[in-house]
């Protein structure tokens, strides 16, 4: 009788080598893909091999990787978070202020104000970001309102505070003053090391520490604990609300730096700098593998997954095609990546139920 049914099970529960093949193809979908937009480009956009479009790709790249990076903890962990954008805004506003005029002290009767160099601008500015972070995971964490719903309402609060800062204004010509350290502020976005931009070495600095903290620590494990069974991780030990509060606050961190690199690249910050930078950020996450349901995904694949949209938008504009356009391929692609994802995770199931039938 067993003999039988092991026959009837190998019979509803198509396997082989076709499926492992399929399945590894769809592991490697990100790199596949940059491979095919990257040579689509080299041959159709013209002058995209160049060395100083590449630079630009590099630059562009760099900024949807930082953000992407700390979306990709916050959807690992079971989460989202739409508020990276105006987090963005509304830092470029504060570095830009910080710059310009400093802390002024006149609301409690002192007649001065204080000045800051470049490092303690770029200090108090994380801590703007990490600030909102805290707020988000608190709304979720405290009282228990749900990630699309918390970040979005700071979307709005994060994007009005920036508004507000200037009055809609731009604050212009952040050159800084060499009497207060800050005229260093313009080499964040515009600086060079070893032919590279510093804003790629910034990516590539958050890169591997995020890369290394989900891979070789516990706080990592418990963020792919949360994320994969929220339940079962309380049940073994891990504090959910910890784990929670540090990737939207990581998160904070990363819209931060974006938005540091920004107001120095522009030398001039602008309160709807970063808007819909959060589906681009969602958009390389997703690509680069991470489920949106939860408990998996790879530093290593967001990255490939930023290159893949930044190459895209930058290919695409370069070939003549419309603003209009672009925002429609971006969604063709996000939706396309979530259906591949599925795909993948039905293929394994099966995979796995073949294993457990041999």
């Amino acid at each position: 009788m067993s003999s039988i049914n092991t026959v009837s099970s190998e019979k509803t529960v198509p396997g082989g080598s076709k499926t492992s093949g399929l399945l590894l193809l769809l592991h490697m979908r990100t790199f596949v893909a940059l491979i095919l937009v990257f040579g689509f480009f080299a041959i159709y956009a013209p002058n995209f091999l160049t060395g100083a479009n590449m630079l630009i790709i590099s630059k562009h790249v760099a900024l949807n990787a930082l953000l992407a990076i700390g979306m990709t903890f916050v959807i690992i962990a079971g989460g989202i978070d739409l508020s990276v954008g105006s987090i963005v805004g509304l830092c470029a506003m504060v570095a830009g202020y910080l710059v310009l005029y400093g802390i002024d002290l006149g609301f409690i009767g002192i007649g001065y104000s204080i000045q800051f160099n470049t490092i303690e601008i770029c200090f108090l500015v994380l801590l703007v970001g990490v600030f909102i972070g805290l707020i988000n995971g608190l709304l979720i964490t405290k009282l228990n309102v749900a990630p699309f719903i918390a970040t979005l309402g700071t979307l709005y609060v994060a994007r009005g505070a920036a508004l507000l800062f200037s009055e809609g204004r731009t604050f212009p010509n952040l050159a800084g003053n060499p009497e207060y350290g800050s005229d260093t502020f313009r080499l964040i976005g515009s600086g060079s090391f070893l032919g590279f931009p510093l804003s790629v070495w910034i990516m590539a600095i958050v890169a591997l520490l995020a890369a290394y903290l989900a891979t070789r620590t516990p706080l990592g494990r418990h963020i792919y604990a949360v994320g994969g069974n929220e339940r079962g991780a309380a049940l073994s030990g891990v504090n959910v609300d910890r784990t929670k509060l540090f990737v939207y606050m990581f998160s904070g961190i990363c819209a931060a730096l974006v938005g540091l690199i920004i107001s120095s690249q522009l030398q001039a910050s602008h309160p709807a700098s970063g808007e819909t930078f959060e589906l681009n950020a969602i958009a390389a996450a997703v690509l680069g593998g991470t489920s949106m349901s939860g408990g998996r995904g790879r530093i290593a694949g967001t990255i490939v997954g930023a290159f893949v949209i930044g190459i895209l938008a930058d290919g695409l504009i370069m070939m003549g095609v419309s603003s209009f356009w672009q925002t429609v391929i971006k969604g063709v692609v996000i939706i396309a990546a979530v259906v591949v994802d599925q795909i993948q995770q039905k293929l394994q199931a099966r995979v796995v139920l073949q294993q457990q039938v041999n």
